[in-house]
Parts: C-alpha cells; sequence; structure tokens
C-alpha cells in the first residue's frame, strides 16, 4: 500500500494497524496525520511504546500518557483511582484520536489495560471508548520484553486487537535503503530463510574488506547490542582527542516527572562532551538544516558556541539547538533543548531505531533476542556502509510466529486497498471532512489556515535560523560590518566571527566588499609569517598595536 492510501484511511477515522518494512515511512506517515487532525483542531494522543519512539513523534510513552505507569494489571479500585484524577479525566475526554507507535514492544496485557481505561474514562462501552487508534510498527522489529522466562506474546493476541475492527495498511515503498542486495537480505530474514549466500556475502563485510568499500575519512559507528559496550567506547574515543572537551548543557522547562520522560527518550545526552575530531551523529530530523536522525560526521570545529560538523555526504553544518516538547491540545507541557548531536563511535541497536546510517560496525555476536539482527542491518542505506565484527544465530532470528503473521496482514492490507478504490476523491474527502466534523474540528480553510500558521510559530527555536545565517541575510543586503553589527546588536568582533564560519560553511562566499585595503594586508600578512602563528595576540603585538584585533582578525579571512 501506498503511503496516500494509508492517509486516506486514516482520515476516514477507521482504526488502523500501520506498519510495513524498515524504511518504508512508517513515521513519516503518522507525523502527516498528526499534523492534518492538529490542524483542523481535532485532538490527538501520540504515543509510543518506548520513550525513543515517542520522541520521533513529539509524544510520550502510552503508559504515562494513559496513567497507567509500570502496572501489569488494573484493579476496578484502580481504574476508579484513575477516573479521580481530573487531569487524566479530562485527557481522555477529549482526546478523539490516540497514535501509539512500536507496538512490536507492547504486550498484549497492555492495549487490553488501554482500552479497558478508555471504555471507563470515557464512559463508552465501545472499542476504546469510541477513540479512534492508530496502532503502528513492524513485529520483525524488538518484542515485548518478558520476565521469568514467560512465552513472548506479540500484541495482535490481546482481547483488544480482535474487537477494533481494524484496518492494515502495510506500506510498501522503500526509502531508507539505497541497493537491492541489502533490501534481498532483510526480505529473507522477514520471510525466516537466509539463504548459505547471504552468510557469505555478510561475513564478506569483515573488517579488513572495510577499506575498499567505504570512503575514507569515514568512520562507521558501532552497534552493540548492550549498553556498556556503547560507553566504554564513546568515552574511551573522546578521551584519545587532544584538548579539553567543550560542554553543552541541555535546557529544561515544564513538569518535571515529563521533562524526565523526555531526558530518557531523547538521544541527545544532558551534557553533550565535543572535542575537534569528534565523530558524532545527528539526532533530530531537520530536513531544510542538512541532517535526518542518524546523518553522520565529525566536528570540524567549534565556532563561537556552534559546532561546525562535516557530515560523511560531504555537507557542512553549523548546528544549532533543537527542541523536543510533550504537547497536549497545543500546550507545550514539557521542553527540553539541547544540540542534536550525540558522540557516535557507538550507540545500541535499541537506540538505533527509527535512525538510517551511511555506515555501521556492527557486532551481533552477542545477539540475545529475535529482531536484533534485523533492527541494527536494516538501520542502514547500502550494504557498502557494513562492517560485521560478528555474528551469531540469534541475530539471524525472527519469532516464529511472526512470519504466519506477516503473511495474513499482507492479504489484509490488499483487501482494504482494494476497498478504498471504490471511492472517488469526492465521496473520499467527503468522508474526510465528515470525521474532522463529528471529532469536534474544523473544515473551513480560514479557520486550517491560521492553525496552520499559528502551528509554526510555536515551533520556535526548533525551527530557528542560525546566527550566521542572519549576517549572511544583511551581507547580502548591502549593509557594511559596523551596520551589520548596529542592526543585529552584537560587536564587529562578533560579525567577523560570523564570517569566519560562513566562509568555513561556503569556500564560495563572496566577501570582497570587506577586503582591507591592500597595504595593510601584506602589512598584516608579513607579520604572521613572522610570528609563525595564526593567533592574534603575537600578530597585534608584533605590529605594535598599528592594528585593532578586529582588524588583524579580518584580514586573516583574506590569506
Amino acid at each position: 500500500m501506498k503511503q496516500t492510501q494509508a492517509l486516506d484511511i486514516l482520515k476516514a477515522g477507521r482504526n488502523v494497524y500501520l506498519t510495513g518494512a524498515a524504511g518504508s515511512g512508517k513515521t513519516h506517515v503518522l507525523n502527516e496525520y498528526i499534523t492534518y487532525l492538529k490542524h483542523r483542531g481535532v485532538v490527538v494522543g501520540v504515543t509510543a511504546s518506548t520513550g525513543i519512539a515517542a520522541t520521533h513523534l513529539g509524544g510520550v510513552t502510552i503508559h504515562s500518557w494513559s496513567g497507567v505507569g509500570v502496572k501489569e494489571t488494573l484493579s476496578q479500585y484502580e481504574i476508579d483511582v484513575l477516573i479521580d484524577k481530573e487531569y487524566l479525566w479530562k485527557r481522555f475526554d477529549k482526546t478523539r484520536v490516540l497514535v501509539i507507535d512500536e507496538i512490536s514492544m507492547l504486550s498484549p496485557k497492555m492495549l487490553d489495560m488501554l482500552d479497558q481505561v478508555c471504555r471507563a474514562m470515557r464512559r463508552n462501552d465501545k472499542p476504546f471508548g469510541g477513540i479512534q487508534v492508530v496502532l503502528s510498527g513492524d513485529f520483525f522489529q524488538l518484542p515485548p520484553i518478558v520476565r521469568d522466562g514467560s512465552r513472548v506474546e506479540f500484541v495482535n493476541a490481546s482481547r483488544a486487537w480482535s474487537e477494533m475492527d481494524l484496518r492494515v495498511c502495510y506500506l510498501d515503498e522503500q526509502f531508507r535503503h539505497a541497493d537491492n542486495m541489502l533490501e534481498n537480505i532483510l526480505n529473507e530474514m522477514r520471510g525466516g530463510e537466509v539463504s548459505d549466500e547471504t552468510r557469505r556475502v555478510l561475513l564478506r563485510h569483515d573488517k579488513e574488506s572495510a577499506s575498499k568499500r567505504i570512503p575514507e575519512g569515514i568512520i562507521p559507528t558501532r552497534l552493540y547490542t548492550h549498553n556498556t559496550d556503547v560507553d566504554v567506547q564513546n568515552d574511551t574515543e573522546l578521551a584519545k582527542l587532544p584538548g579539553d572537551a567543550e560542554e553543552f548543557e541541555m535546557k529544561t522547562k515544564g513538569k518535571g516527572n515529563l521533562i524526565e520522560g523526555l531526558k530518557k527518550g531523547v538521544l541527545a545526552p544532558e551534557t553533550l562532551r565535543l572535542k575537534k575530531n569528534a565523530v558524532v551523529m545527528f539526532v533530530k530530523n531537520n530536513f531544510d538544516g542538512g541532517y535526518v536522525n542518524g546523518t553522520l560526521g565529525t566536528v570540524e570545529s567549534i565556532k563561537e558556541g556552534v559546532p561546525i560538523v562535516r557530515t560523511f555526504g560531504g555537507e557542512r553544518i553549523a548546528v544549532t539547538p533543537a527542541t523536543w516538547v510533550v504537547e497536549e491540545h497545543d500546550k507545550v507541557l514539557a521542553q527540553i533543548e539541547q544540540i542534536p548531536l550525540r558522540l557516535a563511535w557507538a550507540i545500541t541497536v535499541h537506540k538505533s531505531q527509527g535512525m538510517s546510517m551511511d555506515a555501521a560496525e556492527i557486532d551481533l555476536s552477542k545477539a540475545f533476542v529475535p529482531g536484533q539482527g534485523y533492527v541494527a542491518l536494516s538501520r542502514l542505506r547500502t550494504l557498502a556502509g557494513l562492517v560485521l565484527n560478528g555474528i551469531n544465530e540469534m541475530a539471524f532470528a525472527a519469532h516464529p510466529e511472526v512470519a504466519a503473521l506477516d503473511e495474513h496482514l499482507r492479504r489484509e492490507s490488499k483487501k482494504w486497498e482494494q476497498v478504498i478504490t471504490r471511492f472517488d476523491a469526492k465521496a473520499m474527502r467527503g468522508m474526510h471532512d465528515d470525521f474532522v466534523v463529528k471529532s469536534g474540528g474544523t473544515t473551513n480553510e480560514k479557520e486550517i489556515a491560521k492553525n496552520k500558521v499559528t502551528a509554526k510559530e510555536k515551533k520556535g527555536p526548533a525551527e530557528r535560523i542560525p546566527t550566521q545565517e542572519k549576517t549572511r541575510k544583511l551581507i547580502e543586503d548591502g549593509l557594511s560590518l559596523e551596520a551589520i553589527a548596529k542592526e543585529r546588536g552584537m560587536t564587529l568582533g562578533t560579525i567577523i566571527a560570523h564570517l569566519e564560519t560562513l566562509k568555513e560553511l561556503d569556500k564560495n562566499i563572496d566577501l570582497k566588499k570587506f577586503k582591507p585595503k591592500e597595504d595593510d594586508l601584506k602589512k598584516i600578512q608579513k607579520a604572521f609569517n613572522a610570528t609563525g602563528d595564526t593567533k592574534l595576540t603575537p600578530v597585534y603585538q608584533k605590529l605594535d598595536g598599528a592594528y585593532s584585533f578586529e582588524d588583524i582578525r579580518l584580514a586573516r579571512l583574506y590569506f
């Protein structure tokens, strides 16, 4: 099924299970639908089974959203206690659509409990109290955590699943993987029959052969199955680099418990420590900024507190802070702000879910649950980016029930794909509008346009223009350095620092009009040559103060 077809079914208000292979665009479709609902004033609860998955959608865990927490069962008394909590009752009362992502890790007990709570909160005995429920995930990825050696059961074994009249939307396009060989390997793993040829192909991608496939300068991120291996690797590699690390502290605002949940879900650390040449990974999507969650690069420099990262694709990016928020009914309840980077010599397979990676060095010799191998390999865009340090049989494994379930889901998706072809565009639009109105939203185009503007304004720092780009705009407008400094309320030295950053990011930028006179340039360059240094103070002293630090710094741009 195509993404547009899945969106048509979602907009019609049906309960949906959105699935598909890694890289098929499930998160994109969810974000499109959530945005569509918000622009029309329909209240949507955005959740996921894990904090990491929730942050990709700007939501919270389903355990937190529902008030159930870590409980595995609920008595009637405990449900009554939840109903007595006014903020929870209002949340359920207002919500018309509930999104739950990464349901492969959700237990059937949890879905049944959520159904039970929804019915009680809304005093409505329809499945989930009449809320549209959108489940999303891929059963080939990581399964629910079980304790005491209990049998793994997936969420489709729940009573709620069987009663909610789900439309299955199985996305079959591929947006991550750029070569057929990798896609074929992943399809074999999904089918439960990994051929001898596939095993030989994977084993040929060892560390020794990596230099023939991976361009010089690219350092693949190491994927481990255990956290301890990751922490040791990153700390060791950062310590090897010369100099002191520059630290970037996370800023927070909002409710304490929600802040803590956001911190656990966001991959950016509370204290980010960087040095020149550190290997880093972007941990947020910003298509306009030139990066996505999983883009790799190295820190070339840190200018005025702004890391300059050269990606493995050759782009240079000045990385400014991004924000992650928890919203409810268009109100920001919690927000954190941090540079959207983390050290990336190593990361766990679990935390890599949702990423698209250029290159990865993977150790699957300790894989301990079905799905870990599939998740790790499916992060890559191409097989050329793989360095395999080890693999065991568990890494090839999918849960035995999943293959049979997958066939059933594909058939169901084909059925609904054929059903929607019976409706023309006008009929489909009518169903979409009916659901919006029924959900308390608006179909008035002026109101929708107004909501879009409001949503854009709320994005705030996440959409912030880098400071040096604001300076670039004033350069293009023809202002002098002094006029730019006055316009921006900054010192001349800061504006010259912006010129340095702009030149580093764009070698072809035209800064000719700021070039000092030829005689001055020659004298300053001669002083630099005489001191054998690139620093300003020795040159200032050599010239006996004849030129200011700003003059010397500006001249240095043109050598």
